[in-house]
Protein backbone atom coordinates (compact mmCIF):
# COMPACT_ATOMS: atom_id res chain seq x y z
CA UNK A 1 0.00 0.00 0.00
CA UNK A 2 1.35 3.81 -0.44
CA UNK A 3 0.75 6.09 1.98
CA UNK A 4 2.40 9.52 3.05
CA UNK A 5 4.39 10.35 5.43
CA UNK A 6 5.81 14.03 6.37
CA UNK A 7 4.14 14.86 2.97
CA UNK A 8 6.67 11.94 0.55
CA UNK A 9 4.79 9.01 -0.76
CA UNK A 10 5.77 5.87 0.76
CA UNK A 11 5.24 2.14 0.00
CA UNK A 12 4.08 -0.53 3.09
CA UNK A 13 2.92 -3.86 3.61
CA UNK A 14 -0.41 -3.55 3.94
CA UNK A 15 -1.99 -4.07 7.46
CA UNK A 16 0.96 -1.69 9.01
CA UNK A 17 -0.53 -0.24 11.88
CA UNK A 18 0.81 3.46 13.57
CA UNK A 19 3.09 1.88 16.05
CA UNK A 20 5.09 0.06 13.21
CA UNK A 21 4.95 2.98 11.41
CA UNK A 22 6.75 4.99 14.07
CA UNK A 23 9.43 1.76 14.32
CA UNK A 24 9.87 2.09 10.55
CA UNK A 25 10.09 5.78 10.46
CA UNK A 26 13.10 5.79 13.23
CA UNK A 27 10.54 8.33 14.64
CA UNK A 28 12.53 10.46 17.41
CA UNK A 29 11.16 10.38 21.03
CA UNK A 30 8.22 8.13 20.28
CA UNK A 31 6.53 8.50 23.95
CA UNK A 32 6.21 12.34 23.20
CA UNK A 33 4.90 12.24 19.41
CA UNK A 34 0.85 12.71 18.59
CA UNK A 35 0.03 11.65 15.63
CA UNK A 36 -2.37 12.65 12.98
CA UNK A 37 -3.67 10.38 10.16
CA UNK A 38 -6.11 11.85 7.19
CA UNK A 39 -5.67 14.87 8.94
CA UNK A 40 -7.44 13.83 12.24
CA UNK A 41 -5.15 13.08 15.56
CA UNK A 42 -5.13 9.63 16.95
CA UNK A 43 -5.58 8.58 20.78
CA UNK A 44 -2.51 6.35 21.92
CA UNK A 45 -4.93 3.56 22.56
CA UNK A 46 -6.17 3.18 18.60
CA UNK A 47 -1.82 3.17 17.37
CA UNK A 48 -2.90 -0.66 16.82
CA UNK A 49 -5.54 0.30 14.05
CA UNK A 50 -4.14 -0.71 10.17
CA UNK A 51 -3.61 2.20 8.17
CA UNK A 52 -5.29 1.73 4.57
CA UNK A 53 -3.80 2.85 1.25
CA UNK A 54 -3.64 6.32 0.57
CA UNK A 55 -3.33 7.55 4.57
CA UNK A 56 -1.84 10.73 5.37
CA UNK A 57 0.15 10.50 7.79
CA UNK A 58 2.23 13.55 10.18
CA UNK A 59 4.38 12.84 13.05
CA UNK A 60 3.46 16.14 15.36
CA UNK A 61 5.86 17.47 18.44
CA UNK A 62 4.24 20.30 20.79
CA UNK A 63 6.84 21.94 22.39
CA UNK A 64 6.42 24.00 25.59
CA UNK A 65 8.53 27.19 26.85
CA UNK A 66 8.48 30.29 26.04
CA UNK A 67 8.55 33.80 28.99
Amino acid sequence: MKITVAGKVKEYEDGLNVTQLIEKENVETPEYVTVSVNDEFIEKADFDKALKDGDEVEFLYFMGGGR
